[in-house]
């Protein structure tokens, strides 16, 4: 589904999901850029660009690269969201690749004998947890409707790390060892990743040969080569017989899958619109919640040392994610009140709640227009993630999030493939009050994800920004974070995300350990919030058009990541 932009937007707080006018041809970018959590995966976008390719080629490259050198965030195993402007017609699309439940998936899926919802580490390892993936669908969509080279030549970077071989680095190192207590029941992903018993150690070299082969195959063949024939039933086999909760999953449910092309949901903040992705994403909607509560704020005259910016992004986030956690799930079955979530008169009334002097403490929910009653979900922890973004000489921009869902998903290894744990994104309890949950589990249903990629626009319908990132939950409001930082407080992107993240738990704010926000705790404490410090697994990557009309990218600090110009 498409939008178009131009300066004849119309001067409205908010807007959604319309056709509007679009410029004859969007200023030319004079150069190209990419950038990724992983600088092997930059160097894959960065090669595609300078064979001709598109950004949606770099951006596919990207992905399949990240699946051999980040395994246990993102690949083929998993799915994504992806956000694409195209800078000849001015056109915005969004392509939904989230995962699906299985057809034996059923709303009770994660409640125990006992009638009581499982734990996460109960349900997270193994078959009960894994949805069919996307992202290689997701590609082959992109590339149909953006892409140049020929669609082998994307697979040509992984292939050789795959066949050649990688070095295990320190997030890789970080990743594995966090979950060597748990692969003693998974002796598949063990074959990979062990050597002597135990973790490969930081700067071994590792190879996956069959994931190389698959590639190979996908490559020559298409997407049939994932979703059906030999590798599907490989699939379908390691779900089925997994040796921690196995459970069904069919060819048939392999083959099935499609992408859903998905509205992006636009906003305006300030004299921007920002662009995300609609549901079965919960991140566009509550970036454009949190920025409707706050732009009544003079953030950019307070700035970004002021404790009172805090308290007021802080009570806007905790506000959103209540409505987030209520309200949304997959629109292809639940009715979802996407338009009253933005309606400028329901975020006013929301942002109303918020007072200067003190802090709430309590958010519930609010009522959007339209509705029906519901009632919230429980949300799981999350981990693996990753984002990113290229931009082509043509001004076509694609900004991708592509995840397993936590590290090495549900532990389960197929074809050297990690399958993802996308289905503990569902709600573990179907029902509350005696009324379904939205986000529940039911068969060929997506889960509802925090992934949050972002285009942004001046008033002139030039896009100006793009940020994503990983962490989880946390996505959001890293998203929202730097969209502030950017366009309040004027820091560049990299600024922008490397600046420190204000989050929340069941006991209050926390506030990132290490950075500048750790002196916002006893202002914020004077205001009534409760507030703790904590080091968080944030990792996010931009890029921004400067004033010369070229492109930036930007890398997260706290990751690996890097930009690279072509």
């Amino acid at each position: 589904m498409t939008c178009r932009f131009s300066g004849l937007l119309a001067p409205l707080a908010l807007l959604a999901l319309g056709p509007l006018p679009a410029l004859a041809r969007d200023p030319v970018s004079t150069n190209a850029t990419v950038s990724a959590a992983d600088p092997r995966a930059a160097q894959a976008g960065q090669e595609i660009l300078r064979k001709g390719g598109s950004a949606t080629d770099a951006a596919i490259a990207m992905m399949l690269t990240l699946n051999v050198v980040e395994p246990h965030n993102s690949g083929i195993g998993g799915g994504g969201f992806l956000m694409h402007h195209d800078g000849e017609t001015g056109l915005l699309e969004s392509i939904d690749g989230r995962e699906t439940a299985p057809a034996a998936a059923r709303p009770d899926r994660f409640m125990g004998a006992d009638g009581q919802p499982l734990s996460f580490r109960d349900a997270w390892p193994g078959g009960y947890s894994v949805g069919v993936p996307g992202n290689v669908r997701l590609a082959w969509d992109a590339h149909r409707k953006w892409g140049k080279l020929p669609w082998a030549d994307l697979f040509q970077p992984a292939i050789r790390a795959a066949e050649e071989g990688y070095e295990v680095r320190q997030r890789l190192d970080t990743a594995m060892k966090a979950v060597a207590g748990v692969w003693a029941d998974f002796p598949e992903i063990q074959k990979y990743f062990w050597i002597d018993g135990k973790p490969a150690p930081m700067g071994t070299m590792l190879k996956n040969p069959p994931l190389a082969a698959l590639f190979k195959r996908i490559a020559a063949e298409g997407p049939d080569a994932f979703y059906t024939g030999e590798n599907a039933r490989i699939l379908a086999q390691t779900v089925t017989n997994a040796p921690k909760n196995p459970v069904p999953m069919t060819e048939a449910d392999i083959a099935g899958y499609q992408t859903k092309e998905r509205k992006p949901v636009c906003g305006k903040y300030r004299v921007y619109t920002v662009c995300g992705m609609g549901p079965a994403s919960s991140g566009g909607v509550t970036v454009l919640e949190i920025l409707g509560m706050v732009e009544r704020f003079p953030l950019g005259t307070w700035g970004k040392d002021d404790p009172r910016s805090w308290h007021v992004i802080g009570e806007a986030m905790q506000l959103a994610y209540a409505d987030r956690g209520t309200w949304l799930g997959d629109p292809d079955f639940v009715s979802v009140p996407l338009t009253g979530m933005i309606d400028p008169a329901y975020l006013k009334q929301r942002s109303a709640r918020i007072r200067l002097n003190k802090a709430l403490n309590d958010y519930q929910p609010g009522t959007p227009p339209g509705a029906q009653p519901r009632t919230a979900s429980r949300p799981q922890p999350e981990s693996g993630t990753s984002h990113f973004v290229a931009v082509d000489r043509d001004g076509d921009i694609a900004a991708w999030t592509s995840t397993v869902e936590s590290f090495f998903g549900s532990q389960l290894i197929a074809n050297g493939v990690i399958l993802n744990n996308e289905l503990t994104d569902f709600s573990f309890t179907p029902e509350k009050v005696g009324a379904p949950v939205a986000n529940r589990v039911e068969p060929g249903k997506r889960p509802l994800s925090s992934m949050s990629p972002t285009i942004v626009y001046d008033e002139a319908g030039t896009p100006v920004f793009t940020v994503g990132a990983a962490g989880g939950k946390t996505i959001i409001m890293q998203v929202a974070k730097a969209l502030i930082a950017h366009f309040d407080w004027g820091l560049s992107a990299q600024e922008s995300i490397a600046h420190g993240l204000i989050y929340f738990n069941g006991e209050g704010l926390v506030l990132e350990q290490g950075t500048s926000l750790e002196a916002m705790k006893a202002p914020l404490e004077k205001l009534g919030h409760r507030v703790t410090l904590s080091r968080m697994g944030l990792k996010a990557n931009a890029a921004e058009r400067l004033p010369d009309g070229r492109w930036q990218g930007a890398a997260d600090p706290r990751s690996p990541g890097v930009s690279l110009q072509e």
